[in-house]
């Protein structure tokens, strides 16, 4: 009993990924994990993304878990060194690993909010997002476990222990994005609708729809954004900036398309603005969308 015993430390020792999670404060109440402006590795275990904690009177509301069960089982002590409130609700906001693979590191009583379509892709595509995130970071996902939403989320707002959120269901980053909007404190936690100072992932995105998603969000009432990636904003010049991007792509794919251009040709000959060549992950990140994106336009072209 005592070799097992020691095999399991042992093992629990050797796959534990040290995520050095230190909580940011964004308000009186509010709190947010800052992921590295990298693609996963093993050297960051898949810490890339954003996940906060609201503190309210009697509880803690998680939102997005992360990519790990690990991370999440570290984020958890670092919330409990601030409060000592239960945590009794997540929010996953859309359906990328990133955000949702921790989940499994709570309690079963502990509530998971998500919407209808992004259950339903975590229930039908969760395992496989485990298998390929296992390969790209290794051992810091070996005791991640799948675990679905529980609740789903279809109202305009809801009541957490008294505390009031907004939800704005949006689209674009994918086709089932949420927006999270607390007038208590003025934050909108817009995930990754927005990129700060980071090259946007696109691997499902819909350019046309995404920027109607950043017009609209222009006009919510918040004086802080907590994006999925980069840091926290305190102005909407963030949005301004991500829509700028997101229409030069667009165009960029248009114009190479009417032109007749080949994938080979836009990637080696596009004049691409300064401001968004110094973006982290910009190079990974442009190649990807042109080779995800370009057959599309083309294909429209052809009609």
């Amino acid at each position: 009993m005592r070799i097992i015993l020691f095999t399991i430390v042992i093992c629990n020792y050797l796959f534990s990924f040290d995520y050095k999670l230190e909580p940011i404060k964004i308000s009186d109440n509010s709190y947010y994990f800052y992921g590295k402006k990298e693609y996963f590795s093993p050297q960051n275990g898949g810490n890339i993304s954003n996940s906060a904690f609201i503190i309210t009177n009697k509880s803690v509301i998680i939102i997005d878990t992360g990519t790990t069960v690990e991370y999440t089982k570290q984020a958890i002590k670092s919330i409990k060194k601030i409060t000592n409130k239960p945590i009794k609700y997540i929010i996953n906001t859309h359906h990328h690993p990133d955000h949702f693979l921790g989940n499994n590191a709570f309690k079963k009583d502990v509530k998971i909010y998500a919407t209808t379509y992004t259950l339903n892709e975590i229930k039908n595509h969760g395992d496989l997002y485990i298998t390929n995130m296992a390969h790209l970071i290794k051992d810091a996902s070996y005791t991640t476990r799948l675990r679905i939403p529980t609740e789903l989320l279809n109202k305009k707002s809801m009541k957490f222990d008294g505390y009031e959120l907004e939800f704005y269901y949006l689209n674009g980053h994918t086709k089932d994005d949420l927006v999270i909007l607390d007038r208590n404190t003025k934050t909108a936690y817009v995930s990754d609708l927005i990129f700060n100072e980071r090259a946007l992932a696109t691997p499902h995105a819909n350019f046309k729809k995404w920027i109607k998603s950043l017009e609209f969000m222009k006009n919510l009432d918040f004086k802080i954004l907590l994006p999925g990636h980069g840091k926290v904003e305190y102005s909407k010049e963030v949005i301004v900036e991500n829509i700028e991007y997101l229409k030069f792509i667009d165009d960029l794919l248009t114009n190479s398309a009417n032109e007749g251009l080949d994938i080979f040709e836009i990637l080696s000959e596009a004049e691409i603005p300064e401001k968004f060549k110094n973006y982290a992950m910009f190079e990974e990140e442009f190649e990807r969308t042109i080779i995800n994106h370009y057959p599309k336009y083309e294909r429209e072209v052809r009609k």
